[in-house]
Parts: C-alpha cells; structure tokens; sequence
C-alpha cells in the first residue's frame, strides 16, 4: 500500500472515536517494529522522525524505507515530520515524499505562527500533503524540541479556533498538560480536559493532536534499571487519561519516549546476560520485540486503534 496522508486516517479516526498512535523512528530496528505491530494488530499507524532523526539517517533514505515497508503493507500507513521549525525544513521532507508535515511555530508570536503555518499549509496542499500546527507550548525536553515548565503555556481554545480557520491547517496540536521526555510530572498527573472539550466544541469534527503522551511503563522503567539504567523519577501520561482523550476529538498520539525506554531496555539485558554476543542483530533483536509489545498495548488497551484498518 502507498503512503497516506493524515486526512484518509483522521476522517476514520474520527468516525470512530479512537485515535492513532504517531511513533517516532530513527532507524530500521524502530520503524520495522512499529510496522510489524501495525500490521498485526490491523491498525492505522503514523510513523514519524524530527529533524534529528533526519539529521541522524538522512530524509532520502528515511522516506526510501518506509516507503518500501508500507508497500508490503495491507493498513494505512502515513508518514509525518515532527516538529518541523521553519518553512525549509517542511518543503524539504514535503518534497521527499513526507505525507504529512508539522510545523511547529508555537514559540513564535501568535501572528507569526499563524503567518508560516499558512505558508506551509499552502505549499502542502498543492502537493496533497497534510499539515500539523500547534498553539501553546509544552514543558520538557526531547530530541530537538525544549521547554522549561515557567515557558509552558496552555491553549486558548478561542484562539485555537480563530487559528484553524485563519490557516487552513488539517489538524492542531493543543497544550492541555502533556510534557515532552521521560518525566512528565512532579506530583499527581493532570491533564486539563476541560480545554480539551471547549476546543472540541468550537472546532466539531476537527483532528486534535497530543504531544508528550508518553506513558512510560514502569515495567520497562524496571527492567532498564535492573541492568544499569538510571531513570530515577520517569513517570508519564496514564493510560487511562489517554483513553478519555481518545474518545474526543483526539485523532494523532505522539509516542517516542516509550520506544526509546523499551528499545534500550531491551539491549541492556540482552548484552548484560550475553556478554560473549557482538550479533548486532541478536540484541536489537530483543529491543525489537518489547517495542512491539509496547506498540500492540497502546493499539489495543489505549487508543482503540486495533482492528479498526
């Protein structure tokens, strides 16, 4: 199957009040797992890599992997760039056959974000790709993307309205408490759905987007630390406040952390208790099969997603 872009997946996912996992990749062992999962599971996926990851292994060879996958492929598969900055960084993965694109002007003034994401949602148009933007700014760190908690602002949901129709943009990431990286919250978790709701009024039927919806495992989080990880403090997004924002307007939840806990986890014990092995393919092996198995629990036990391709 082809490549899809974010509308074929969101109008489904709107249909039927679940929402698609967006899992970050920087690799083949990654991207291969996500996929494997997807198809299995019989679910819509998102795949999608940040600028560094395209810094890391290049756009050509990126887009020419997934591609290959998805071909072999009987669900729908998009493929988005995450957190894309500038315009330049948008129409390069645009015209490397990206299929879905966010640009994330959400540190600039209100005017200016609404100024560059026209400007995106234009050129992606005309080239039938799908553009994410997002309004307010979340806390945390991960990849390229950084926020102290003083910086974080919440949505405005008249604003978010007055956006989406200034830009034309396919769907909008809100800011209602989820948080980028590995630790999420000091204290109890708290997500502010009445934001969520009142954006859903003004905005019926519209795809709404979830960054920093990790929820980090704590059974991962163990098995990390039981061969040397030190993840002291990892907490995140429960699973059951992502099911209730599922059953909104929330169409697309962006997952790395996970992947990464689980990914390393994985290697850690492997080489721990192999330590003659030097098979690349062995203990990424073993990496592998905990990322699909975090994969297949979000498609079944938290977006819904499962069986619904």
């Amino acid at each position: 199957m082809e490549l899809v872009n974010g509308k074929v997946i969101f109008e489904n996912a709107l249909k039927g009040k679940y929402g698609v996992g967006a899992f970050n990749f920087v690799n083949i062992e990654t991207l291969k797992s996500i996929l494997d999962s997807a198809e299995e599971n019989k679910s819509p996926v998102i795949v999608q890599c940040s600028t560094g990851a395209i810094k890391y292994a290049g756009v050509d060879a990126l887009v020419a992997i997934c591609k290959a996958y998805a071909s072999k492929m009987t669900v729908p598969v998009c493929l988005n760039l995450d957190h894309g900055k500038t315009f330049e960084d948008c129409k390069m993965c645009i015209d490397a056959g990206f299929t879905n694109v966010m640009i994330d002007a959400s540190h600039l003034p209100y005017e200016e974000n609404i100024a560059l994401t026209k400007s995106v949602v234009e050129y992606a148009h005309s080239k039938g790709v799908t553009v994410e933007a997002e309004l307010g700014v979340l806390a945390g760190v991960e990849d390229e993307v950084s926020a102290t908690e003083e910086d974080a602002k919440y949505t405005n949901p008249q604003q978010a309205y007055e956006f989406v129709k200034a830009t034309g943009v396919d769907s909008l990431a809100i800011a209602i408490g989820t948080s980028h990286g590995t630790v999420k919250f000091k204290g109890e978790a708290k997500l502010r759905f009445d934001i969520l709701e009142e954006v859903e009024k003004l905005l019926p039927n519209f795809p709404i987007v979830l960054h920093g919806a990790s929820s980090i495992p704590q059974d991962m989080v163990a098995l990390a630390e039981q061969y040397g990880a030190k993840l002291k403090g990892s907490n995140g997004i429960p699973e059951h406040m992502l099911r209730e924002a599922c059953s909104h307007n929330v169409c697309k939840v962006n997952v790395d952390s996970d992947l990464r806990l689980s990914f390393t986890a994985g290697i850690r014990k492997s080489l721990t208790e192999n330590p003659e092995n030097v098979d690349l393919r062995k203990y990424n092996g073993v990496g592998m099969e905990l990322i699909k198995t975090v994969v297949k629990n979000k498609m079944d036990n938290v977006f819904g997603s499962s069986n619904r391709a």
